[in-house]
């Protein structure tokens, strides 16, 4: 199924995503070493164990960022978004660990007619993750731009 076009989105609208995840030390261990962060607190196991308060380590928090929008995807914005225009108040309440199954939802807080692109339109996301003991782990609010079907000026 393609992403939804920006008259498709209703404000208020919940999508509660189907796709869930398991992370895995592996997914962990690549992103972080992708992404040149070599913090312990997520590669080392024995320095977890002795020197943090959760004694194992902690899934990088970009890894899990990047995860709670990828799965919202498939939903709402796939083949239909120009770019994602921000990412604000990105908040991890919760730690994520090597095993941890996520599963996201998705709301539509706002939607505006792109002023400056007619077949375009702007649609805010509060996105959400939770972990199999439905725990909120991430949370934060993405722009997209969004695909329109039809010109503000060429609908009846």
């Amino acid at each position: 199924m393609p992403g939804l076009y920006f008259e498709d989105f209703e404000e208020g609208h919940v999508f509660k995503h189907a796709i869930t995840r398991t992370v895995t030390e592996t997914d962990n261990v690549l992103f972080s070493t992708m992404t040149m962060n070599p913090a312990a607190l997520h590669l080392d196991h024995d320095y977890a164990a002795k020197h943090t308060e959760f004694g194992k380590p902690l899934v990088n928090s970009l890894f899990t960022l990047g995860l709670m929008i990828g799965i919202s995807v498939h939903d709402t914005t796939h083949g239909t978004t120009i770019a994602n225009l921000g990412m604000n108040d990105v908040v991890f309440p919760k730690p994520v660990f090597q095993g941890d199954t996520l599963h996201i939802e998705t709301r539509v807080l706002a939607k505006r007619r792109s002023g400056s692109r007619p077949m375009a339109g702007i649609v805010t996301f509060e996105h959400k993750a939770y972990n199999q003991r439905d725990e909120e782990v991430a949370s934060c609010t993405r722009q997209a731009f969004m695909h329109a079907r039809a010109a503000e000026t060429e609908k009846a």
